[in-house]
């Protein structure tokens, strides 16, 4: 079929004689048939709309991409079959435009997106009117992935050769030592002993089994760390979740004489996420601040969402972070504090990006730090990300 063909049916349906009509409708059947069959078996997603944005075709790639089928939004307006994806908001009428998606429903993925005008008339014509849009989506997710792992795999080649044979070599020993311990202890509470020697021989005890157990936590760390499990997803109770930690960890809060406000948002939806994983995430963020502020400090969490997300902040009094160590502080190994193994919070951050959420902090030296993570919602499906290059000033 030639450009303009139906273009030019239109404008001589009159001159054309009834029996050729019908010869006419079925060039145009055929040549629809044809073009809906190579549409329906590409990869990328085709979706076209009328000139006020409603749909008018989807082919089987663009509505797997969102968890529907094509003709249940045929005729839909393209924010109301698709939230989130308004385009009125980022191009103006008649304006080609490019940009990156990122979906959350029905997988968590990122979509590269072309959208171009539909003009009628003839190229090169100066009254071409807008008809409609074509939009064209491409799947980048495992380009993104894959980028992230290099990069990821960089950053921790070495320990993750390392990981198995440290692992194992100080595993072992661990619960032989904690055995011989316990009877040393015994036996320094036989009465032949003086009140000075048991004492110092329990003080001796309790240090090492103190470090027993610092040991332990740093493989434990180490693993989470090097062998991250993939997050088994339900829908859960945010708030719940969020307080049931905050009440597991009160005998800590107590001794150390920590004041907690506890700030729940309202109307709060369900999110997917793996409780057991995101507890420990909210373990290891609050254990943070607890070392941060020591003892005698206030530590207030919160819990709110937009129309995109749902969060939760833990912000602290303690020492903060210096801004020379921000950028360093979810890295591997990188700590600031004397006893600590540098891998909680990196740990914190694999999880949440697990999860296809994100985790940002502020920090003050001397004032105090405040992270928030951040989880896309379950009945938001997709929401814009910033163009790759801004436009500069003229």
């Amino acid at each position: 079929m030639k450009p303009g063909f139906i273009d030019k049916l239109v404008e001589r349906i009159r001159f054309v004689e009834p029996d050729d009509i019908g010869h006419y409708l079925q060039i145009l059947s055929k040549e629809k048939g044809f073009l809906e069959t190579i549409f329906e078996a590409i990869l990328e997603g085709v979706i076209v709309t009328d000139p006020d944005d409603h749909i008018i075709y989807m082919n089987r790639a663009a509505g797997s991409f969102f968890g529907m089928t094509g003709a249940e939004n045929i005729g839909r307006e393209l924010g109301r079959a698709i939230p989130g994806l308004d385009l009125r908001s980022v191009a103006r009428e008649g304006e080609v435009m490019s940009r990156d998606l990122e979906v959350f429903y029905p997988e968590h993925r990122f979509l590269h997106f072309y959208v171009t005008p539909l003009l009628s008339g003839e190229k090169g014509e100066s009254a071409r009117t807008t008809v409609g849009r074509a939009i064209i989506l491409r799947d980048t997710t495992e380009e993104r992935r894959a980028a992230e792992e290099t990069l990821e795999t960089e950053r921790l080649g070495a320990v993750t050769l390392l990981a198995a044979g440290v692992a194992h070599e100080i595993g072992n020993p661990l619960n032989s030592l904690g055995i011989q311990l316990q009877l040393l202890e015994r036996r320094l509470r036989k009465p032949s002993l003086t009140d000075d020697d048991r004492r110092e021989a329990l003080a001796s005890v309790a240090v090492a089994r103190g470090e027993v157990a610092r040991l332990d936590q740093i493989i434990t760390q180490f693993l989470k760390a090097v062998r991250p499990a993939p997050p088994e997803c339900v829908p859960t109770d945010f708030n719940a979740l969020v307080l049931d930690t905050v009440e597991f960890l009160r005998s800590e809060v107590e001794n150390r004489g920590i004041r907690v406000d506890l700030f729940p948002g309202k109307h709060l939806p369900r999110v997917d996420l793996d409780p057991d994983q995101f507890r420990q995430a909210l373990y290891n963020v609050i254990r943070n601040s607890f070392q941060a502020m020591g003892t005698g400090g206030h530590l207030q969490v919160a819990t709110a969402c937009d129309d995109s997300h749902v969060w939760v902040s833990i912000g602290d009094n303690g020492s903060g972070i210096a801004p020379s160590e921000v950028n360093s502080i979810f890295s591997p190994y990188f700590t600031t504090k004397q006893e600590g193994t540098g891998l909680g919070l990196h740990v914190v951050q694999r999880i949440v990006r697990a999860h296809g959420g994100e985790i940002m902090l502020r920090s003050a030296p001397g004032k105090g730090t405040l992270f928030t993570i951040r989880l896309p919602r379950r009945d938001r499906r997709v929401r814009f990300l910033p163009p790759a290059h801004a436009p500069e000033n003229p």
